[in-house]
């Protein structure tokens, strides 16, 4: 799915304006009708108290449309419009007559921070105020008013965007943003949405799907895209039947060092459960038995060193190099480190240690095979570009990086987001659970195989991610988020993958029902 950008939304609202000759008012009672469904799917017309607050713009609209629809089916709407300039939208204008289709009463507007009704924890609040359009900053009683609604102790429906937040453009922490329950967006969700500044804004959030120009959503260059569960299925690559263990790739985890030997057994069982043909660990010496005894699957090769590696000796032709998880940074490790990454002619995984050593020794980030994956944690990120003013800056850095040396970067958190260059995906799986020791050892190994399996380096990342949160989500439905740890989740790979290709449990009731 692609997450388009302010501007392209609105040019697609032209588009589709212009091909399916409809009009601007039809194509926002679409869109509201639509909106109104789904309140009504669950509500059902319950004797709750439902507060419309909108603007006088296209956002403001869409409420009115709303609340003539709610009206319509009995529903106590009591709607009020912020009377903040005498600009208004001719759709809103139209939208704002046909009120008295459905009531007598017209929309109490609001003028200042006096007008400004009480709001009861019995309350819905859907917020109509601003959308995609806004681009700046509120001032005075209307920022007042967002903070007032958002302190509310009601439930609170945003339509499209929460008022106050931009779609896709960084904003002050000083800046007033309702802080919404739910929000139904229009045809494609928005990056505000899943950046850490801003996500906390939207609550959960429902896509609605009205209609826009198939053609040009199709044709345009999105921000970034987003990798749902359709996206993970069209990336999977089935297994032929005549096949054995050399047509599924070997991985060399380099990982561990003393005190350290979990992050080279995760990554390395993460790569086997994966269903790499062949993984070897390449180890110090003192942690062979630990491994050897914690996945009898997988091979060792042993360096010099007892508690930390010390050298590479070995021959990476036609392997696949992870290399990085709870190596340390001795000196040693760090010369064996640029040794092995300099001998790797094909993309390689870099994790946790690796990524520091590259920080400490940018001159290491030249000798590695163009589209080697790294999977920094923010700490980990600062080390390798700097720091960042906002979530956009830190895109843009990443973005920069990612060109200059022709690397892969997966920035692991909330929601993961994979750059390549210019290109951008946003992970849809995953939970807090997730957040434990391990889990990034976990994803390492998991991308290293998908790589040796033939996977291209860009669909290695993206699909890794995505079965990385989806094993932590169905391991979470056993474990609890609380319960989960690395091993857990590892061992939730096989059946995630399976998941892809099973009808999700609404689908199944609803085939029942047919």
């Amino acid at each position: 799915m692609k997450i388009l950008s302010a501007k392209q939304l609105a040019e697609a609202d032209q588009s589709t304006i212009s091909k399916q000759q409809i009009s601007s008012i039809k194509l926002m009672e679409r869109a509201a009708t639509l909106v109104f469904e789904r309140i009504h799917q669950r509500l059902n017309a319950a004797p709750v108290p439902v507060k419309i607050f909108c603007g006088i713009g296209n956002n403001g609209g869409d409420g009115l449309a709303i609340a003539r629809h709610m009206m319509e089916h009995g529903y106590q709407v009591t709607v009020y419009v912020t009377n903040c300039s005498k600009k208004r939208s001719p759709d809103f204008l139209v939208n704002y007559n046909r009120m008295k289709e459905v009531t007598k009463d017209w929309p109490i507007l609001l003028s200042c921070k006096e007008d400004f009704p009480e709001i009861t924890p019995q309350d819905i609040v859907i917020d109509a105020i601003f959308g995609t359009g806004i681009n700046r900053a509120l001032e005075g009683w209307m920022a007042d008013l967002i903070h007032y609604i958002s302190e509310s102790k009601a439930f609170k429906v945003s339509i499209d965007m929460p008022s106050g937040l931009y779609a896709n453009t960084a904003h002050q922490p000083e800046d007033a943003i309702l802080k919404a329950d739910h929000t139904f967006t229009f045809q494609t969700p928005k990056l505000s949405f899943f950046l850490s500044e801003t996500a906390s804004y939207v609550g959960t959030f429902e896509i609605i799907d009205i209609g826009l120009d198939p053609e040009y959503l199709i044709g345009i260059a999105p921000l970034a895209e987003l990798i749902d569960r359709e996206a993970a299925q069209i990336r999977y690559k089935a297994r032929e039947k005549f096949t054995y263990k050399g047509d599924y790739g070997h991985v060399l985890t380099f990982a561990g060092s003393k005190g350290k030997m979990g992050a080279a057994v995760l990554c390395a069982g993460a790569a086997i459960n994966s269903g790499a043909g062949k993984v070897t660990a390449y180890l110090p010496e003192g942690g062979n038995n630990i491994l050897q005894t914690s996945l009898p699957e997988v091979m060792t090769l042993l360096g010099d060193g007892n508690d930390f590696i010390t050298d590479f000796n070995h021959h990476l032709k036609g392997t696949v190099l992870c290399i990085g998880p709870g190596i340390g940074t001795e000196k040693d490790t760090v010369s064996a480190f640029a040794k092995a990454i300099k001998q790797q002619t094909t993309p390689a995984v870099i994790d946790a240690d690796g990524i520091v050593i590259l920080a400490q020794h940018p001159e290491l980030l030249t000798t590695l095979p163009k589209d080697s994956i790294l999977t920094p944690h923010d700490g980990e990120l600062k080390q390798l570009i700097g720091g960042w003013n906002n979530s956009y800056e830190r895109l843009e850095k990443v973005q920069e990086f990612s060109k200059k040396y022709h690397l892969i970067l997966v920035l692991k958190g909330a929601h993961t987001l994979i750059i390549s260059g210019s290109s951008m995906f946003i992970n849809d799986t995953g939970n807090p659970g997730m957040a434990t020791a391990g889990s990034g050892d976990v994803l390492a190994g998991i991308m290293a195989s998908f790589l040796a399996q033939g996977y291209d380096p860009l669909t290695a990342a993206t699909f890794s991610v995505y079965i990385h949160g989806a094993s932590g989500d169905l391991a979470a439905q056993t474990y609890a988020h609380e319960g989960l740890k690395a091993s857990v989740i590892s061992n939730f790979i096989g059946p995630s993958i399976l998941q892809l290709f099973r009808n999700p449990p609404q689908e199944q009731d609803q085939e029942q029902e047919q």
